[in-house]
């Protein structure tokens, strides 16, 4: 996990990428929105990705997600490509792997901004290339007891 206090980026300094990481616990999107705070930021916007009951028409019953060994690496350089753009003051992301049951959290991600606009587009462009790079892959349980791995990158 990339890590920098929560307090460098209230100092009003550059916090850049303020959280990274890939787990098998549980994500917080508060923490996630507290790493980012920061006293130049007048948005602050999180996204969660939570694991719904249905995918192309059938009922799913769990999911499991694998990360190949690189994949943390792939997440914070993707967060920092996001931290690199002027506008963002801090960017907060992780994702899980191992076993998730329908309703919990896959993906949490968090940017600040000093406006709306800038920290909606930066959050929808960091979870579209987590989405996009990112090295995991989906195992999807149905309801009929069938299965399938869906390659993520």
């Amino acid at each position: 996990m990339v890590s920098a206090s929560p307090e460098a980026a209230n100092q009003g300094g550059t916090a850049g990428v303020v959280l990274g990481a890939v787990t098998d616990r549980p994500l917080d999107l508060a923490a996630h929105e507290a790493a980012v705070a920061d006293r130049r930021a007048g948005a602050v916007v999180s996204f969660q990705g939570v694991v719904r009951d249905h995918d192309h028409g059938r009922t799913v019953d769990l999911l499991e997600y694998e990360g190949h060994p690189t994949a943390e690496a792939v997440l914070r350089e993707v967060a920092a490509e996001i931290a690199a753009d002027p506008e963002v003051y801090a960017v907060a992301v992780s994702h899980r792997i191992g076993p998730l049951e329908i309703g919990d959290v896959a993906l949490v991600a968090a940017v600040s901004t000093a406006h709306r606009a800038a920290a909606f587009a930066a959050c929808a462009r960091l979870v579209d290339e987590v989405k996009a790079r990112l090295p995991i892959w989906k195992r999807q349980v149905f309801a009929d007891g069938t299965e399938e791995w869906v390659n993520c990158p």
